[in-house]
């Protein structure tokens, strides 16, 4: 019996042989097994397409959009259909938005340079030009990129690198995997080394400033960013970049003349309105935050970004005019991808805090149904990776190692699950005065990244573990402390408030084990159905679904009692309910376990004048409150999912 992999390419022949019928059959033959099938989908499209069958093409296509929502090729195969239809303003949008998700589309940009016309033509035309310039390795690498293909395209592009080790652009592209993939030391250093061969290339520096800002090299990103706006002052995208890293050393002043120069020029500009929002919300400006975001959507009513900015404040409150602004713009079938994301987000928190629970439920499920079909996130997957933390770090490792890493007490680690009080309890620790509070530092999932590796397709993290000695522990303890002093300011101890670190406990362990680690913990229901409706940046692709996040806390749970019986005692639960109930109880605790001595400051946490970045910004300027407690429980019709996932706590 022939299997999938058989059939997909059986009707690729066809296709190519131009038996279309015969194609159409093989992949009718997967979908009517798979009906969600995106590359069955896809072929069977084009073969509809090509027989005239206009209206089944458009089916096809709609079921592989909401599979695979950013697949390039299924907007590119959208532009041919609408084309084929005589639509070139339908066509024309498609094309846009496959070159958008995969510009390597060089159909796509021949056809947008024939059916524009002027600067927009002759954009595409450069760009055509371009990718047919570029060896064909490197629009493979390209593809497999932008469709998700991550070790494929490594596999090419390093392979093109070895006969080809200063093509600028094969760095470049091998740089952009390894930011996708997390290790981000060797994309910094690819993307360093090609701007010393082509010093002049914009998109490189761009990249390297990328790539710097990511591994929290602020001050170097801003040099960058420097030496770019000073060679054309002039220019708003240089200016825009500065004001970003200027935001990020803490240097606000300089950001918002930067962002003025840019609105000078740009009044209505709804990115640089936005990014302003940004800066004025990190730096406790709420009133001027909410009048930035408001004129980046009056400029451009479909800009999600600033929609959901004001959702995200927590404290806003959306008008009924607000509200049927951002229903009408969801109900526009070509509202952009991300765009859909964020107002789906900003009206389930518009009709949430109207107490319109259904509709408001209802807005949060399609925004994380997209991101989930986006993310194509594996718990599965997930509980396995978890799971063989639990089998490979035993009390024998530990042992082994008693002796090795670096013997420093300064981290504290805040880590568990977002949404948990993680920012609470990092607020109230950054308002010691020995401590520096900085925010989620990668460094520790970098280094995972790094071990894992590859031998015969798998990962060999973490049972590298046992491998690794002593030298090599003390070493990666050695780096996590100097790469992370760029963040301190001074104080004797400095927090990493990365959640995910709760993963690699026993590598923090190994590498650093006088440091000091804090669970923030929450009730499973607030937790979990907080971050069902907290739209996170990246990184938290969990979340994206009540079994998901369900399942993943259950895992967490088991995790986290495994390394309260191999490190015993080594671990710190604070639970958040307990912190509402007994404010400065659960503090004295908190600093005891820290070795600090109690501080007035910590109590008084609200008060303190800090930059914060993560979602609860307002809510940590705010005196301890119940606010949070229980907000699921309107809910509880639909979330029977979650209860299902939770039910193995029990």
């Amino acid at each position: 019996m022939a299997t999938r992999d058989d059939q997909l390419a059986a009707a690729q022949i066809a296709l190519q042989a131009g038996d279309f019928a015969g194609g159409l059959a093989q992949v009718d033959a997967i979908l009517a097994d798979a009906p969600d099938d995106g590359e069955a989908l896809y072929m069977a499209a084009v073969a509809q397409r090509y027989l005239g069958q206009f209206a089944k093409a458009e089916g096809a296509l709609a079921r592989l959009h909401a599979a695979m929502p950013e697949y390039g090729r299924a907007w590119q195969e959208a532009g041919h259909l609408a084309s084929a239809r005589g639509d070139a303003p339908i066509a024309i949008a498609a094309f846009q938005r496959a070159t958008r998700f995969n510009p390597a589309l060089l159909a796509s940009w021949t056809a947008l340079a024939e059916l524009q016309s002027g600067p927009a033509a002759i954009a595409a035309k450069a760009q055509a030009d371009r990718i047919a310039a570029l060896p064909r390795e490197l629009v493979a690498v390209t593809n497999h990129l932008h469709e998700g293909r991550l070790l494929r395209a490594e596999e090419i592009c390093r392979h093109f690198l070895r006969t080809n080790p200063k093509s600028v652009e094969g760095m470049r592209l091998l740089a952009q995997i390894g930011i996708k993939l997390g290790i981000l030391d060797d994309a910094e250093f690819l993307l360093e080394s090609a701007a010393v061969f082509e010093p002049d290339n914009i998109q490189v520096r761009l990249d390297y400033m990328d790539a710097l800002r990511r591994r929290q090299k602020f001050a170097k990103a801003r040099e960058e960013a420097e030496a770019l706006y000073q060679a054309d002052p002039d220019s708003p995208l240089f200016q825009s970049h500065l004001a970003i890293e200027s935001m990020q050393t803490g240097d606000f002043d300089r950001a918002f003349a930067l962002f003025d120069q840019v609105l000078e020029k740009l009044p209505s500009d709804p990115a640089t309105l936005t990014s302003r929002g940004h800066a004025l919300k990190t730096t406790g400006r709420s009133d001027d935050a909410v009048a930035s975001y408001r004129a980046a959507f009056a400029a451009k009513p479909d800009h999600g970004d600033a929609w959901y900015a004001l959702a995200n404040l927590k404290t806003y409150r959306f008008s009924d005019e607000e509200i049927a602004a951002m229903e009408a713009q969801a109900a526009r079938p070509e509202l952009a991808f991300m765009d859909r994301v964020h107002i789906s987000f900003a009206l389930g928190k518009a009709h949430e805090d109207r107490q319109q629970y259904e509709a408001s439920f209802g807005y949060y499920d399609a925004g994380n149904a997209l991101k989930r079909a986006q993310t194509r996130y594996d718990a599965g997957r997930m509980s396995e990776e978890l799971a063989k933390q639990r089998e490979v770090c035993t009390p024998d490792l530990f042992a082994k190692h008693e002796s090795a890493g670096h013997g420093a007490r300064d981290p504290i680690f805040i880590l568990g699950l977002p949404r948990a009080g993680s920012t609470l309890l990092e607020q109230i620790l950054a308002s010691h005065s020995q401590v520096d509070g900085t925010m989620e530092l990668p460094d520790i999932l970098a280094l995972a990244h790094r071990l894992r590796g590859r031998k015969a397709g798998q990962s060999l993290y973490p049972q590298v573990l046992h491998d690794l000695t002593g030298e090599q522990l003390t070493g990666f303890g050695h780096h996590y402390i100097a790469n992370t002093q760029v963040h301190r300011q001074g104080g004797a101890f400095f927090i990493d408030k990365m959640p995910n670190n709760f993963r690699h406990i026993g590598l923090i362990h190994l590498i650093l084990p006088n440091a000091t680690i804090i669970d923030a913990r929450r009730a499973p229901m607030d937790c979990c159905f907080s971050g069902f409706k907290q739209l996170f940046a990246e990184g938290q692709e969990f979340t994206y679904g009540l079994h998901e996040v369900g399942r993943y806390y259950a895992d967490y749970v088991k995790l986290m009692d495994h390394w309260d019986a191999v490190l015993p005692g080594k671990i710190l639960r604070v639970q958040h309910e307990d912190v509402l109930d007994d404010p400065e109880g659960q503090i004295r605790r908190l600093l005891d376990h820290c070795g600090l001595p109690f501080e007035e400051a910590c109590v008084n946490f609200h008060q303190t004048d800090r930059a914060v970045r993560t979602a609860s910004s307002e809510q940590v300027r705010k005196p301890i409150n119940r606010s949070g407690q229980g907000a699921w429980k309107p809910f509880d019709p639909w979330l029977g999912d979650l209860h299902e996932a939770l039910d193995e706590l029990s």
